[in-house]
């Protein structure tokens, strides 16, 4: 018995330690709302909602609201997005929720944020290639299209969000940009005085929604307090 008791205590000893659960990122409980993009739809976030929830978000936390690119972003769709985000507030039981926008979207989610609930309600306001201050292009599709009027330089849209103070607290904001944009010019029209601004790699306007690299920026902003 002595040396089955030995022969034991080895392969005990020897057996590897169980790998501990992956700890959830900070504020994971939180929800995530993912706002796209003139012309797009909610499958653009396809791509960076399967790496957060590889990364340990609950995929139940994840939400991506639909609208009409073509309507007003403060009037119209500002409104709609905050009754929206009063929605996944009630399914999750959450008190506020993070949002990730995208061009076009990163108007009317920052309209919520500066003029209307969402500087309670939202907690990191994230922005990829935002016309913050305006894109040139816009004037092609303005005539025709109040969204791109929206986004022209020096719209009211713009001009009102750049009054004062771009980032009011206590929401956290982060931007994310690229210098290789074909949609955003100037390309330093996303940068936000105040926020966190991440210079991407060198991608096009809709690359932004499927790179890894900022897919990493993106969690690391949400995971931060």
């Amino acid at each position: 018995m002595p040396v089955l008791s030995a022969l034991l205590s080895v392969v005990v000893a020897s057996a590897p330690a169980a790998a501990a659960p992956e700890r959830a990122p900070a504020g994971a409980d939180r929800p995530v709302i993912f706002v796209h993009g003139r012309n797009a739809g909610p499958g653009v976030w396809d791509s960076m909602i399967s790496r957060l929830t590889a990364a340990g978000r609950p995929a139940d936390r994840l939400f991506a609201w639909d609208y009409d690119t073509a309507q007003s972003a403060n009037e119209t769709l500002a409104p709609r997005f905050q009754a929206y985000v009063e929605e996944v507030l009630r399914k999750t039981g959450a008190s506020q929720v993070d949002v990730v926008a995208h061009s076009l979207g990163s108007l009317t989610t920052r309209w919520y944020v500066k003029f209307g609930a969402g500087a309670t309600t939202v907690h990191h306001w994230v922005s990829l290639a935002g016309p913050n201050h305006g894109t040139q292009l816009a004037w092609l599709c303005a005539p025709y299209d109040q969204g791109c009027r929206d986004m022209t330089p020096g719209s009211y849209v713009v001009s009102r969000l750049d009054e004062g103070t771009e980032t009011p607290a206590p929401v956290r904001y982060t931007t994310v940009w690229s210098p290789c944009d074909e949609q955003i010019a100037p390309v330093s029209s996303t940068a936000l005085s105040g926020a966190r601004n991440i210079e991407a790699p060198c991608l096009k306007h809709n690359e932004l929604l499927t790179d890894e690299t900022v897919a990493a920026e993106v969690r690391s902003a949400l995971d931060s307090d």
